[in-house]
């Protein structure tokens, strides 16, 4: 009777196939209660998709191209094409959600399928759902929801590159019936009752959204004094609205006095300011526009992912030290740059009319954004640049005023043929192009710069500090940053962390120039496997120029030392990558006064650096107690413990995540409890080489292997959450110090970890997010559970 009376309020017929006996393709019960007024995408559905399905699908590497971070997203729908694909031969054409296509109709001609009903004039609630391949997947966990205890069934594919099927509606029954484990949330708990109630009748709306988010009052004001000032009409102010549109373009860009989550993208435009935007979509930021371009402020719109979040800031005071940096110095742009792939790729020769010193002093008031930009970056997987990186190390700065050629306009410009980078050729397959070609260039530029190294005096160890950016007088913080990475990801924060790392860069304008253009301007995550193995041979390069750096700072013997640690068994480092060079065995630093000249340069840095390197790190570096953080007893306890899991060295049992989140429950308030990140430092015997994911466990040296304990939240990925009470907090430390063997491990997460069946899983994923925001209410974002570990 009920069922009848159904069908009469929804005044439709279903067909016969749509309900059997045991398995109801469509829950009628839901649709009792639909609302008459359409629900609110932003305000009521978009936070359930934020919880629980954006921390899978918010990314480049989200499932089926699947981006429900906003309701473009949604309505664009599944591809089957994979983003991620090292093998292809050909680049494949960009999908870039808002940029590559502007409806849902264009993105239907670029072959994505809908995962809402599109063909229900009626907007019938029952063939909404019906044909919602949404609804489908939800529904699917509902009916077979996974084991609550334990792992995992094996059959359960997590791996980052499993098989995708991205069924469309007609060939969802098909797929349901050879998957049935398969449902959404793919490999997490349920949704809570009243989250797929609001998904469910959403979908039986229709799936209403709103308008695109318009700028906020104090925003606009903002914006139309910004796009006044990035499109002034004279050959000087192309010039730097083009450097600094290359270099911001991937930012979310946040105004002052504006809401902590209002963002907005600086975008190439065919219109003009008080026009609506037309985004010229170019596959890489200086290709040429074909058509006049004006630099426009466009609001994001959606969600924040933490993996995608790179923050800069617009104010007032930006806007001055533009002027300062750009256009109150006395230099002269006769004409502006091509836009030819040999020129527009090579910032050093595209930018040469702009002094080295205010290019480089813009690149150093935000050091950590440009970092960011490879080390988090708009690609969600950063494997092609991040392979050739340590696990931890610690990046310092060369001083702008130093007396060095690499900071010279002269001979930049010179020698700025030496400095192209990949990046040039597209897409080519080429595969011996670094090899060979730019190899060649990269060790007649080192040569070149060398000259003025053999010419140079040794200087005392504190004098030779003066070489080393102090953060204008110790008031930016951008001078000190640390560098975390695992595999493909990564994260880049202030300070110097961790125990002294076993490497470290000094950059130069240089290297974080050709950092940016290799490897954030010039890279396409949609290109051909040529391109992308070129970038990583490339990479090499830069990351030995880093290590060279901080290698010239210490004594001969040292240097040889490290060389032979950093490289064991592959190569002389000196012979292959830089040619016969010779400042290798030239005394440049002298002074050192004990027999670890390493640690001893790693000191003197902190004491140069002052407070913007750190507190001195009370965790990891600290030699007593009586630096930790706090008064607080509970806190000081807390911290206490943790110390203790960080002292930890040598090898680490395998099945330990890369990263772990731990809740400490003080008792109180939710928001009082206290989080922290444990960072496992894998050591490598070298990065040099190019290795894929299977083969480095060759170059594993799990006897160097180390652990860093962070009193935040750090990284995009977690692979692990802990849950410990305070009372319990030295026995989580003893029981995770003792762990040998996998039955120890087991008592270990049967205890306080949180599995991916354990039913309070969302609650804590929950608070982890929540108190992400507490942090950092600017720079957090949602963070991705794609590499949540099922062990």
């Amino acid at each position: 009777m009920v069922f009848l009376l159904l069908l009469l309020l929804c005044a439709c017929e279903v067909p016969e196939s749509i309900v059997t006996i045991d398995q109801p393709a469509i829950e009628f019960d839901l649709l009792y209660d639909v609302p008459e007024q359409a629900l609110s995408f932003n305000k009521e559905v978009l936070p359930v998709l934020e919880k629980r399905c954006v921390v899978c699908h918010g990314c480049y590497d989200a499932p089926c191209q699947l981006k429900l971070s906003s309701a473009q997203g949604v309505y664009r729908g599944i591809n089957k094409k994979k983003v991620y694909d090292g093998t292809r031969v050909t680049a494949t054409e960009p999908t870039r959600l808002f940029i590559d296509a502007t409806s849902t109709a264009e993105w239907r001609q670029k072959d994505f399928h809908s995962i809402l009903a599109e063909n229900n004039p009626d907007n019938n609630p029952v063939q909404n759902l019906q044909d919602s391949v949404l609804y489908k997947v939800l529904q699917l966990k509902q009916l077979y929801p996974q084991a609550r205890t334990g792992l995992l069934n094996d059959n359960l594919d997590l791996s980052l590159n499993r098989k995708q099927s991205c069924p469309t509606v007609n060939e969802f029954d098909v797929y349901a019936a050879e998957h049935v484990l398969a449902g959404m949330p793919y490999g997490m708990p349920n949704l809570e009752k009243s989250e797929y109630k609001t998904l469910v009748h959403w979908l039986a709306q229709g799936a209403p959204v709103e308008k695109d988010l318009l700028p906020s009052v104090a925003a606009a004001a903002q914006i139309r004094q910004w796009e006044k000032f990035l499109n002034g009409p004279s050959k000087k102010e192309k010039l730097v609205s083009r450097y600094l549109y290359e270099h911001l373009f991937q930012a979310n860009i946040h105004f002052e006095n504006t809401g902590n989550r209002e963002f907005y993208h600086l975008v190439r435009s065919s219109t003009p300011p008080a026009e609506a935007v037309k985004i010229i979509a170019t596959r890489r930021p200086y290709n040429a526009a074909g058509t006049e371009v004006y630099y426009r402020l466009l609001r994001k719109q959606g969600s924040i992912v933490a993996k995608q979040h790179i923050v800069y800031e617009l104010s007032a005071q930006r806007m001055q030290r533009y002027q300062e940096l750009f256009y109150e110095l006395d230099y002269a742009v006769t004409e502006l740059p091509s836009y030819q792939p040999e020129v527009a790729s090579n910032p050093i020769k595209a930018f040469a009319a702009i002094p080295v010193n205010s290019r480089y002093r813009f690149l150093l008031d935000e050091a950590r954004f440009f970092i960011e930009g490879f080390i988090k970056g708009p690609v969600c997987r950063g494997q092609v640049a991040l392979s050739v990186i340590e696990d931890q190390f610690w990046v310092v700065f060369f001083d702008p005023d130093a007396p060095t050629y690499s900071l010279d306009d002269d001979f930049l410009k010179n020698n700025a043929d030496k400095l192209a980078i990949p990046a040039e050729l597209g897409n080519t397959f080429n595969l011996l192009s670094v090899e060979l070609h730019y190899k060649k260039l990269f060790q007649e530029y080192i040569q070149q710069r060398e000259k003025d190294v053999l010419n140079f005096k040794a200087i005392e160890l504190p004098d030779a500090m003066a070489f080393i950016w102090d953060g204008d007088g110790k008031t930016n913080k951008n001078a000190a940053l640390t560098i975390f990475r695992h595999l493909d990801s990564a994260s880049v924060n202030f300070g110097l962390l961790g125990d002294y790392p076993e490497t470290a860069w000094v950059i130069d304008y240089s290297v974080l120039e050709r950092i940016h253009y290799l490897l954030v301007a010039g890279f396409d995550v949609y290109g051909n496997a040529g391109h992308q193995l070129n970038t990583r041979l490339y990479m090499d390069f830069l990351r030995t120029e880093g290590e060279n750096y901080f290698l010239a700072f210490l004594p001969v013997k040292t240097r040889h030392e490290l060389i032979q640690q950093w490289y064991q068994g592959l190569r002389e480092l000196n012979k292959d990558d830089q040619g016969d060079v010779y400042w290798l065995d030239k005394e440049l630093v002298k002074g050192y006064k004990t027999g670890n000249a390493q640690r001893e340069l790693y000191q003197h840095i902190e004491n140069h650096l002052g407070e913007i390197a750190g507190s001195g790190d009370y965790i990891n570096r600290c030699s007593d107690d009586n630096c930790l953080r706090s008064a607080d007893k509970k806190q000081l306890r807390a911290d206490t413990a943790m110390k203790q899991v960080a002292q930890f060295n040598g090898e680490i049992i395998p099945y330990l995540s890369d990263i772990a989140f731990v809740r400490v429950v003080m008792g109180g308030l939710p928001e009082n409890d206290l989080a922290y990140t444990m960072i496992y430092n894998k050591a490598y015997k070298s990065v040099s080489s190019f290795l894929l994911p299977d083969e480095l466990a060759k170059y594993r040296d799990y006897h160097f292997d180390t652990l860093t304990v962070l009193p935040w939240l750090e990284g995009s990925y977690p692979g692990f959450f802990y849950v410990v009470p305070l009372a319990q907090i030295e026995d989580f430390v003893r029981q995770y110090n003792a762990i040998e063997n996998h039955e120890h491990y087991e008592a270990f997460v049967m205890r306080f970890g949180m599995r991916r069946t354990n039913e309070d899983f969302w609650r804590h994923a929950d608070w982890f997010n929540a108190q992400y925001q507490r942090e950092q209410p600017l720079l957090s974002g949602i963070f991705d559970l794609n590499r949540y570990q099922n062990r």
